[in-house]
């Protein structure tokens, strides 16, 4: 019987990646990737290049810090993580290192990087009530509500852990219906994004 099981569960598994390979899913993944990554490479590099010869990041960070209130930089985040996600989280992660508790505030923005994408999810759901807005969306994200049928969950959870925005992820979710379940469970990767990222961050940021 125990046999049987390892088997069966090998053949679910073999299966699943025949799937996703057939389906496109790990070029897709690829792809992301690389058009994800060569951005934040760009910027990194210029970054050190402007904190080398034009301007200190730290001390840009520090005024950025003393000038506006934390109250003021979660909700701006609150706002871009709930609406597309058109800030990159990094520049956040980053604030919270020059903060007098950065990893509570990390913290923080972990959970409103969350709880955005379960907002996004039910934008998503209440687009569909309304026509003109609904078609929109339909042309603009006709891709990624394709994808997002064909890989529910695995997606959302490229989302939450890759350099993709988790908001239109979520947005996408809603709008074909996707179990709230998935999004609550599979979201919660959101939170080891950004410990990760952190890790990396915070040895720059001094």
């Amino acid at each position: 019987m125990k046999n049987k099981t390892k088997t069966q569960k090998k053949s679910k598994i073999e299966l699943l990646h025949q799937y996703y390979s057939y389906t496109g899913f790990y070029a897709f993944i690829g792809k992301s990737l690389k058009k994800a990554l060569w951005p934040v490479v760009i910027v990194i590099i210029a970054l050190l290049l402007f904190n080398n010869y034009v301007y200190n990041v730290n001390e840009g960070l520090k005024h950025f810090t003393d000038t506006f209130t934390d109250i003021q930089v979660f909700t701006v985040f609150f706002l871009s993580e709930s609406f597309l996600g058109l800030i990159p989280p990094e520049i956040f992660i980053a604030w919270s290192k020059k903060t007098s508790e950065p990893i509570f505030n990390l913290v923080l923005l972990a959970f409103i990087s969350y709880v955005g994408g379960v907002i996004s999810f039910f934008i998503g759901k209440a687009i569909l009530t309304i026509e003109k807005v609904k078609n929109y969306f339909e042309t603009k994200m006709s891709k990624h509500l394709k994808n997002t049928k064909k890989w529910g969950g695995f997606l959302i959870v490229v989302g939450a852990l890759l350099p993709v925005p988790f908001s239109i992820t979520c947005l996408a979710a809603g709008m074909i219906k996707y179990p709230i379940k998935g999004v609550l469970l599979f979201g919660l990767l959101r939170f080891a994004r950004f410990a990760i990222y952190a890790a990396a961050i915070f040895q720059v940021v001094s």
